[in-house]
């Protein structure tokens, strides 16, 4: 490579990173945070409206069905109308009904709230993966994921930071206080769906890009799909295929035990530590803050040795080592440490989890079988929190869900060895 081409790569990939990065960065904050909100809500909600922790569980998890069902079709309308405008339709709808959840008052209603919730957002993060695969090389890919999915983490970060204040506005305006935390959490994705309309389609658009770097840039997206093979005219062939089905086998374990106890985690460390919600609140956002910076450490580590599995499998391991101790010990400091750890380790699989089936599938069919995979992994987001809640009223307490979860995560990372087993198969023939 020359000195220009250098220069030119440069220049190109800084050009886009700075363009639609921070932009979908904050989408997936925002989402990430009005999925989950509740979590910090529900100790205050709960109470006061009189809801089980059946109820809650079984509401927090209706979230999941909605948004399974609806993912792959949600992406097929993406890819008829656009990704900018599609993207920017979920945030409208999404934002408003989390701001409706205000509204609720018995569990019928915060069940349809939550379905309804589910059904709006269904098809933004698969949808986001398909759209910057469009503008970023395969080779590239593991450090843009990573950066606009650090949102992840810093969504814990900015809710454990601003939960103690929301929660503090109990009676004002005749607001409760989860009433003004879910109201002011939901309005951003309004504001930032305007700003998602105007993102362009494809480089071929970005008239912020000169010629030169939009020849640059469609001739190497273009190389990467001829490396991946001709593209498999069935989409159900492509999501059927059993690398794909694995994956989605590991994503259904993992984000099922991450959301059964991301939903119950403030009630479970006030509960272990005897901290205040406002203490509490500043663990999440540590843990949030450590694994952002993990985050972006693993998808810079993937792309330079070119390696997403064991980038996956190591921190689901640490993950389901550290959910064990929490399971295992008493000591309030052994927990919020292993806390620490296992929230931490568990963010940096979103650098180079979601890499994995684009060196599977063919681009085209990339947003189609991301929607798959997530929707039905969401199943799992939607019957784990159901049965951790029944577990709660049966037992007593969360002892029973929390030692379950190092099995789900030891079985994702096994999930994920195997892989790459087959995946280095071919080359050690």
């Amino acid at each position: 490579m020359t000195t220009s081409d250098a220069a030119l790569e440069r220049t190109t990939l800084r050009a886009i990173s700075w363009r639609l990065l921070p932009l979908i960065g904050l989408g997936y904050l925002v989402s990430f945070m009005d999925r989950v909100n509740i979590s910090f809500a529900a100790p205050q909600m709960n109470a006061q409206l009189g809801f089980t922790a059946s109820v809650y569980g079984f509401g927090g998890g209706l979230f999941f069905i909605s948004y399974a069902l609806l993912e792959v079709p949600s992406n097929l309308a993406l890819m008829r109308v656009g990704a900018p405008r599609w993207l920017a339709r979920i945030m409208i709808t999404w934002g408003l009904i989390a701001m409706a959840t205000v509204l609720i008052r018995t569990p019928w209603q915060f069940y349809a709230m939550r379905f309804a919730l589910g059904a709006a957002e269904a098809g933004f993060f698969p949808g986001v993966i398909f759209y910057l695969a469009q503008w970023f090389p395969r080779a590239y890919r593991g450090r843009a994921i990573s950066r606009f999915y650090i949102a992840g983490p810093l969504a814990s970060l900015v809710m454990g930071s601003a939960a103690g204040a929301l929660l503090s506005l109990d009676g004002r305006l005749g607001l409760m206080g989860w009433q003004w935390l879910l109201l002011i959490e939901g309005a951003p994705a309004l504001l930032l769906a305007l700003f998602f309309w105007r993102l362009p389609q494809r480089p071929a658009q970005a008239a912020w890009l000169s010629p030169e770097q939009r020849d640059w840039l469609e001739s190497r997206l273009a190389a990467d799909a001829r490396a991946t093979g001709a593209p498999d005219h069935s989409l159900l062939r492509a999501v059927l295929r059993p690398q794909v089905l694995a994956i989605t086998a590991a994503n259904f374990l993992m984000l099922g035990s991450f959301y059964a106890f991301t939903l119950s985690a403030p009630a479970i460390l006030k509960a272990t530590t005897a901290l205040n919600p406002a203490q509490v609140g500043y663990v999440v956002a540590g843990a949030g803050l450590v694994g952002a910076c993990g985050m972006i450490f693993s998808g810079w580590n993937s792309d330079r040795t070119r390696e997403r599995y064991l980038h996956t499998a190591v921190p689901l391991a640490i993950t389901a080592a550290a959910f064990a101790v929490m399971a295992a010990v008493q000591a309030p400091g052994i927990i919020i440490a292993a806390y620490l750890v296992a929230l931490s380790a568990y963010y940096t699989v979103g650098a180079t989890n979601w890499l994995i089936p684009s060196e599977i599938v063919h681009p085209r069919a990339l947003g189609v079988t991301v929607s798959a995979i997530n929707g039905v992994s969401q199943l799992g987001s939607f019957l784990f929190p159901w049965l951790w809640g029944l577990a709660r009223d049966a037992t007593g307490s969360f002892h029973l869900g929390q030692s379950l979860l190092p099995v789900s995560f030891l079985g994702a990372a096994a999930i994920y060895l195997a892989l790459r087993q087959v995946r280095r198969a071919p080359q050690l023939a």
